[in-house]
């Protein structure tokens, strides 16, 4: 959700290990990457592993920020969030077994160009997911723009090496409003999730927050506040249909004099169709644990109204999807670091594990520690169908 600085144009390398005679099951970035249709069936999630990347910093340049995480074909796929050249994504070897995390390094950099292959220019993009296309052998990746200076959002499709393939045609109410405070998406709040579609046709994209016609931002007392999650079709590039999801109330209020709360829609991930899972984030300031409150919920789209010719939810009538909850972090809040559930905002399926049980994997984003100490926080789940 929020954005930092600098880059770095060197190989990095964060690296942690066992002992050389584990003899545990391990999952391996030699792996295939488990079918998407095998993941169709989730029960459950047990936690495995806490992993944090130390803060380090390259030349002078600090590293994290990492917003969004893809695993396919043996390897991880990183993007950091940052609106200041050079805009990059990362892959990484990442290794953990039944038990515990084995490895993390960070194995290579790649810079995002523009559609001339240049250099981003300063605050035209804020990357927030990113997702590897198998079919396409290209990436896919949102920007939440920057609202308030008039910068819209945008879903772009890129080369493995980082140049612009194409932009995709984003709804009219997706774009940036500065004329008036009664329309448009909010600030920090748009373009925040992506998954790649089941049926392997498009891609999903999720807003962090309601468009401002269409609900409150959430606050400690329930409100109605929907946001849009829009499929586009990767052959015409254009949307094609659209359902709302209801967003929950911030966990907690702010404490020690401060005011700012805030819950969103951070991360999708559609494993079936029509089904999905949907990482919520709630924020309040004024914790010594970092304030975030932290829960993973299984969407079922399949009834949901199409909302797309929909001007604003308001008023309208429509059925949403439903949602039922999967996981709370505050579960595992004391096995964690510090017990800090931090800025969890990427999710993908991993490599399966030796029995066969599937892996689901977030990251989180330290926001370079702009604002006060956190974490490059990797958490793995097993899988229960």
């Amino acid at each position: 959700m929020f954005q930092s600085i600098k880059r770095v144009f060197i190989l990095i390398l964060l690296s942690w290990s066992c002992s050389s005679n584990n003899t545990t099951e391990t999952s391996t970035n030699t792996d295939n990457t488990p079918s998407i249709n095998n993941q169709n069936t989730i029960s459950s999630i047990e936690f495995i592993d806490e992993f944090v990347i130390p803060n380090q910093e390259i030349n002078g340049v600090p590293i994290g920020g990492f917003s969004g995480i893809d695993y396919q074909n043996g390897k991880w796929y990183i993007i950091c969030d940052t609106s200041t050249p050079p805009i990059r994504f990362y892959e990484a070897d990442i290794i953990y077994d039944k038990d515990a995390f084995q490895n993390v390094e960070i194995t290579k950099m790649i810079e995002i160009k523009d559609v001339s292959g240049n250099p981003m220019t300063p605050g035209i993009v804020d990357p927030e997911a990113i997702r590897y296309d198998p079919i396409s052998n290209t990436f896919v990746y949102t920007s939440e723009g920057s609202i308030n200076n008039d910068v819209d959002p945008a879903l772009i499709e890129i080369s493995t090496q980082g140049d612009q393939v194409r932009s995709f045609t984003l709804p009219d109410n997706f774009k940036a409003n500065t004329t008036n405070d009664t329309s448009g998406p909010r600030h920090n709040g748009v373009l925040e999730g992506l998954s790649l579609r089941f049926d392997s046709k498009g891609y999903w994209v999720s807003f962090e927050l309601p468009l401002i016609q269409d609900g409150p931002e959430p606050t400690t007392t329930d409100t109605e506040s929907p946001v849009r999650i829009t499929s586009f079709n990767k052959t015409t590039g254009i949307a094609e249909r659209q359902f709302a999801y209801e967003l929950d109330p911030v966990a907690r209020e702010a404490a020690l004099g401060t005011t700012f709360e805030v819950n969103g829609l951070v991360e999708i991930l559609e494993y079936e169709n029509n089904k999905f899972l949907a990482l919520e984030r709630s924020f309040a300031s004024g914790y010594i644990d970092g304030g975030n409150n932290v829960k993973i919920y299984k969407v079922d789209a399949t009834n949901a109204t199409n909302t797309l010719s929909i001007e604003t939810l308001n008023s309208a009538n429509y059925t949403k999807a439903t949602k039922t909850l999967l996981f709370d972090f505050e579960t595992i809040r004391s096995n964690l670091t510090n017990t800090t559930v931090d800025n969890l905002e990427g999710i993908t399926f991993g490599p399966t594990l030796k029995d066969g049980s599937k892996t689901l994997v977030l990251i989180s984003d330290n926001n370079f520690n702009s604002f006060y100490p956190q974490l490059n926080q990797l958490i793995v789940f097993k899988v229960i169908p």
